[in-house]
C-alpha cells in the first residue's frame, strides 16, 4: 500500500473523511463507502467496502454506474446497510465527518437508516466543498479541482476510498492555509457550519419501492 498523501506537517487536525457511491437516486441506495481517519493532520487508517442496498432501493441505474462503475453483481454477498452502518460508526469513533458536498453524504446516512429502521447515531459533519469555496479561487470546486488546489492529484475520482482521501487532503491543506488546528476552528474561520446529521422525517418501509429518477443524484464533487 502506498504512503497516504493527505498530510501536512504541523497541523494537529483530527477527523474522519467519508464518501458514498449510490446505486440510484434514492439516498438509501449506498453501494460503496470509503473512510479515511486523520490524526494530527496525517492519514492513519483507510477502509472501503461494498454495501448491498436495501430491497426497494437496490436498482442500479445506468447513469450511476456510468459515474462510479459499480454494478449489481459487485455487491452480491456484501452486508446490508444495517450491518455496515455499525462498522461506519465504529470507524468514525465520534469524529466530525468530513465530506465533499456533505449534504449528499449525510443524506445517504440518514436515508439508509430510515429505509432499514436502523437507529441513527449522533454525527456532525463539515463540508469540504464549502471550505474549498472559502479557501481557494477556482473555476470549479468539484473534488478533482479542489484537491488539485490542495496539492493532491492523480486519484481515481468516484472511487469512494480515493475520494475520501482527496476530501481529507483538502481539509488538511485548508486548515494550514487558515492557521487552524481543529475542524471546529476551520469551520469558524471559513464560516462553514459543523452541522448535526438529522434523521429523515419519514420512515419508509424497506420494501416500498422509491420513485427513482432516470438520472443520478446530483454530485457536487
Amino acid at each position: 500500500m502506498s504512503e497516504p498523501r493527505a498530510s501536512i506537517e504541523g497541523v494537529p487536525l483530527n477527523f474522519t473523511a467519508i464518501d458514498f457511491e449510490t446505486a440510484n437516486s434514492s439516498p438509501a441506495s449506498a453501494c460503496s463507502v470509503g473512510l479515511v481517519k486523520v490524526r494530527d493532520g496525517r492519514v492513519v487508517e483507510r477502509a472501503s467496502w461494498f454495501i448491498q442496498p436495501p430491497v426497494g432501493h437496490d436498482a442500479f441505474l445506468e447513469w450511476n454506474t456510468r459515474i462510479h462503475g459499480i454494478v449489481a453483481s459487485d455487491v452480491i454477498g456484501a452486508k446490508g446497510w444495517a450491518e455496515q452502518y455499525l462498522d461506519i460508526v465504529a470507524f468514525a469513533d465520534g469524529d466530525v465527518l468530513v465530506a465533499h458536498n456533505a449534504r449528499f453524504d449525510m443524506g445517504v446516512i440518514a436515508g439508509g437508516c430510515s429505509a432499514t429502521g436502523t437507529e441513527l447515531a449522533e454525527h456532525h459533519s463539515l463540508c469540504s466543498l464549502q471550505v474549498a469555496r472559502r479557501t481557494y479561487t477556482l473555476d470549479s470546486y468539484r473534488l478533482p479541482m479542489a484537491a488539485r488546489a490542495a496539492g493532491y492529484e492523480g486519484f481515481q475520482h468516484h472511487d469512494a476510498a480515493a475520494d475520501a482521501e482527496a476530501c481529507a487532503a483538502i481539509v488538511v491543506h485548508a486548515a494550514g492555509q487558515h492557521g487552524c488546528d481543529t475542524v471546529e476552528a476551520l469551520g469558524a474561520a471559513t464560516r462553514v457550519h459543523i452541522a448535526p446529521v438529522r434523521p429523515r422525517s419519514e420512515q419508509p418501509s424497506a420494501a416500498a419501492r422509491p420513485r427513482l429518477s432516470n438520472r443520478p443524484m446530483i454530485f457536487a464533487d
